[in-house]
Parts: structure tokens; C-alpha cells; sequence
């Protein structure tokens, strides 16, 4: 399998988050893309090459040009304010009540105060680099796009910063630009096929999800921890199925905290069996490996094993495949879980001999 990286990436390197009132090392840090790559590359069985260019028509046609354009130019703007923080956090949201029965009002004028207009949380800092890694990180979705429709059965798009909590007009959950949305979108332009998305990331794609819940086109599939108990919340709920021409293109598969890799994988049957009655012959799969029993932001159970399973289950579709890495926070493991996904679609035998003991 053909893996795609930009070490553009690099450049997205805030050092914290605010979480639970508390400003802590972020999670989402470039560590996790680099041992993605040093644990695929020394596999031995995966090809890695470098993104291509795509400009910005793809990224515009899933999302408000006008957030990309305030994405391009905030850093510049915070620095011409005087500002001296290097990195840029929202305090202020513009709820509906904040203005209510008084109409929109202006748009503020400082790049802090614009900031909380776009985005919806406080995990997700802009630093200097931050715009140049979520382009290269949609062009490393889209040459992996690419790759599947010139024939290869299935390429892997080593993504950083994810995406899917990105939707149309909004930013947030460490995501800036939704890969997985641009790469569907692309898709189904360029095919004129409905394509499917498998969301296994541990944190439900809201982003995903707004961007296609009216379309009939895209069935999107989640299997994520409870929003009654785990982040964002306010999505992923079993009962949103979509509505308008998308009714019914919509599916969230909730998952219990301590869920175990048996459970896991009956409810991952339910989502393969939406999939394999829904047209089309391409697949997108948003890959979160925060699922894994260690993780540090998760409540599942699961072992490096499934994750093999899942990539077997996943190929018996027999779709041509486009992977993108989502989330994934514990690092020491974080390459052999994703190398074992990745085998496992590949029908290759589970090898466990490079996990690395941690105490």
C-alpha cells in the first residue's frame, strides 16, 4: 500500500490546550505523525511518497471561503496587532443568546475577537504555521484520493492536523480543513458515484456530519464514544439519521465506556453491513486509533489486535479505499496500531513483534 506524507505538518507545533479549565501539553503534537511513518516505513510493506498540490478549489468546495480566507491570513493579522503570544486561542463565543433579539451585529475587528466566530473550542491553537499543515494535510488526503482512482485498491494518507471535527463554517476539536469531507466530495464529483464514510475515530466526526446531513449522496458511519459522556457532545447521537434527501445517510454507533474488542467489533458489523447496502464503490475511512485502551482521551478497551481485525473486516467490502488518519493519542503505541489496521486490510498476518513494552 502507497502511503502519502508532507512533512509540512511539522509546522503546526502549538504547545498546549486548555482542557477542564486547565492549560495542558497538547495531545494532538507532530511526535504522532512521525512514529505513523518511522513504524509503516520500517514495516517493510508500504511505499511512501510526498503529497502533490491541489490548490484551494477542493478545500472551497466543502468549505466557507470565508473561513479559509480568515485561516490564511490570522497569523498575519494577530502580528500586526502587536500581539506577542505565539499561540492563538478564542475567548469569547458568539452564542445566539449573546446577541438575541438584537440581530447579528458587526464583525469584530481584532483577530481575537473574530477567532471565537470560527472556532468552538479551546483545544485547538493556531500557531504561525498552522494554515500551510492544513492544506498540505487536505493534499495529502487528496493524492491519496488519487492514487485509489488511478487504480491502486487502496492508499493511506497520513494526515496531521485530522479533520473531521472541521464542518462547513467552523474549526475546532485540533481539526482546521476536513480531509475526509474534501476526499468524499472529490469523489463524488469525480466519479458521479455516492461514496460512504467509516468514521472509527473515538471522538464523533461532527464536522463530518453537518457537512452531509441533507445529502442522500455520502452515508456516513460513526462508531464513537457516547456524547452524553465524551466529546464534542453535542452530536453523534443514535437518533440522527439525516435529514431531507440525507435521511436515512446518516449513522452513529454510540459506544459504552470499557467497550471491548468483541463489542466493538459487533457494532462495527452493523456499520460495514449500512455500507455494503449503500452504492458507490469507493469507501473513505477517517482512522482514529483513540480507541485504543491507552489512550489518554479515551474510555474504550480495545487492544492492538482488533485494530487488525477491523482493516480485515473493513477490505471484505471491496471497495477501493482511501484511509486518513484522524486521531490517536498515545504515542509509544500509536505506529504499530495503525501499521496493524493497515495489514489487516492488506490481508497480511498480525505481527506484534515491534510493539514496544511501556510501563
Amino acid at each position: 500500500m502507497r502511503v502519502v506524507y508532507s512533512a509540512e505538518h511539522l509546522r503546526h507545533a502549538p504547545m498546549h490546550e486548555v482542557s477542564d479549565g486547565r492549560a495542558i501539553e497538547l495531545f494532538e503534537r507532530p511526535e504522532r505523525a512521525e512514529t505513523i511513518r518511522a513504524a509503516l516505513e520500517a514495516d517493510g510493506g508500504f511505499e511512501v511518497e510526498e503529497a502533490v498540490g491541489h490548490g484551494q478549489a477542493p478545500i472551497e468546495a466543502v468549505h466557507d471561503p470565508a473561513m479559509i480566507a480568515f485561516l490564511d491570513e490570522l497569523w498575519e493579522d494577530w502580528v500586526s496587532s502587536g500581539a506577542e503570544v505565539p499561540e492563538i486561542f478564542p475567548d469569547t463565543f458568539p452564542l445566539p443568546a449573546l446577541r438575541e433579539g438584537m440581530g447579528p451585529g458587526p464583525t469584530p475587528k481584532t483577530p481575537l475577537g473574530r477567532i471565537g466566530a470560527w472556532c468552538f473550542d479551546t483545544a485547538t491553537p493556531i500557531v504561525e504555521g498552522t494554515y500551510t499543515a492544513a492544506c498540505a494535510a487536505v493534499d495529502v488526503a487528496l493524492t491519496a484520493g488519487d492514487l485509489v482512482l488511478g487504480g491502486d485498491r487502496a492508499a493511506y494518507g497520513l494526515c496531521r492536523p485530522p479533520g473531521h471535527h472541521a464542518a462547513r463554517r467552523m474549526f475546532g476539536g485540533y481539526c482546521f480543513f476536513n480531509n475526509a469531507a474534501i476526499v468524499a466530495e472529490d469523489l463524488v464529483r469525480r466519479t458521479g458515484e455516492p461514496v460512504a464514510i467509516l468514521d472509527v475515530d473515538y471522538h464523533h466526526g461532527n464536522g463530518t456530519q453537518q457537512i452531509f446531513f441533507g445529502r442522500g449522496d455520502v452515508l456516513y458511519v460513526s462508531l464513537h464514544g457516547d456524547p452524553d459522556r465524551a466529546y464534542p457532545y453535542f452530536s453523534g447521537f443514535a437518533d440522527e439519521r439525516g435529514t431531507g434527501e440525507g435521511e436515512g445517510a446518516n449513522l452513529n454507533l454510540p459506544l459504552p465506556a470499557g467497550c471491548s474488542d468483541e463489542r466493538y467489533l459487533e457494532e462495527l458489523g452493523r456499520g460495514l453491513e449500512a455500507i455494503g447496502s449503500f452504492g458507490g464503490s469507493s469507501l473513505v475511512v477517517s482512522l482514529g486509533i483513540d480507541t485504543y485502551g491507552r489512550d489518554p482521551i479515551c474510555d474504550l478497551a480495545l487492544t492492538t489486535p482488533v485494530y487488525h481485525e477491523v482493516g480485515r473486516r473493513t477490505a471484505a467490502l471491496g471497495r477501493r479505499t482511501v484511509v486518513l488518519q484522524e486521531g490517536g493519542y498515545f504515542v509509544p503505541h500509536l505506529g504499530e496500531n495503525v501499521r496493524q489496521w493497515l495489514r489487516g486490510f492488506e490481508g497480511r498476518d498480525l505481527d506484534l513483534s515491534r510493539l514496544p513494552i511501556v510501563a
